[in-house]
């Protein structure tokens, strides 16, 4: 889990930056985040406490930058009921 959250988290905070790719930093971050939490509640040693850390905080600024720059869904996209 530890290196599931790493890698969630570097992909996140990599897409966060490009604009067209909103959608994967948005949904990575957000999995890599609520995943990261989970994995520091379980793990064990203060190594896999660390980086779970660094995993959790790149998932956090991966989706709050995908957030920004257009959310969880396409863009133009509607809930029409």
């Amino acid at each position: 889990m530890t290196i599931a959250t790493l890698v969630c988290g570097l992909v996140a905070f990599v897409t966060g930056f490009i604009v067209m790719a909103h959608m994967i930093a948005s949904w990575v971050g957000a999995i890599g985040f609520w995943g990261g939490l989970y994995a520091q509640y379980a793990s064990s040693t203060t190594r896999q406490r660390a980086l779970i850390i660094v995993g959790i905080v790149g998932s956090f600024v991966g989706a709050a930058l995908g957030i920004a720059h257009g959310g969880f869904f396409p863009r133009g996209f509607t809930l029409r009921s």
